[in-house]
């Protein structure tokens, strides 16, 4: 009897543990309005379509702000005549892509052309904590140039941003999409 009480208290204390089972993976779950778009009411030397539910605010010089209050966004626009400076234009376009390249892990580049309505340009995904992860521009190569930038109202860290900016991402290809110079 004297060796089984331990045995029993040994066999009581070891079946009162629970198993230990990994942790299921957790997801994160957004969830973003229904997207709906109309067309930039601004007179401007430009037209496309805006998300319904953003603020558009009016700029100098032909310049857009096009704001997301929930996910603390912007898309900013800067609009410049072409008067044979296309060149320069572009250079500038593309060293305010690559400055940052200190933060980037990785820089994406993809064209985008539309010789119907005459809008050729640029799109870059830019991965990894950037100030920017989204730049673009588009012009006529005659008269009219664009630039746009995504930019959060927060310190980049680009996991924690990365479904906001999939979800913007998609207004931006609208953008660019619908865009038409309007002479």
């Amino acid at each position: 009897m004297r060796n089984i009480l331990p045995l029993l208290f040994t066999i009581l204390f070891l079946s009162c543990k629970d198993d230990i089972l990994p942790k299921p993976k957790g997801y994160l779950s957004l969830t973003y309005p229904t997207k709906s778009y109309k067309k930039l009411d601004l007179e401007r030397p430009y037209s496309f379509d805006v998300l319904e539910n953003t603020q558009v605010i009016n700029e100098a010089n032909n310049w857009l702000t096009i704001k997301y209050p929930n996910l603390k966004a912007s898309i900013d626009i800067t609009y410049r005549p072409v008067e044979n400076n296309i060149k320069e234009l572009l250079t500038e376009a593309e060293k305010l892509v690559f400055k940052h390249t200190i933060k980037a892990d990785q820089i994406i580049p993809k064209d985008f052309i539309n010789p119907k309505k005459r809008v050729f340009g640029s799109i870059y995904d830019i991965t990894g904590n950037a100030a920017s992860q989204i730049q673009f521009h588009l012009t006529d190569s005659t008269k009219n140039f664009i630039k746009g930038s995504l930019y959060f109202y927060a310190k980049p860290n680009y996991d924690s941003i990365l479904p906001a900016v999939s979800y913007i991402k998609e207004d931006i290809l609208r953008l660019i999409e619908t865009l038409e110079w309007k002479q």
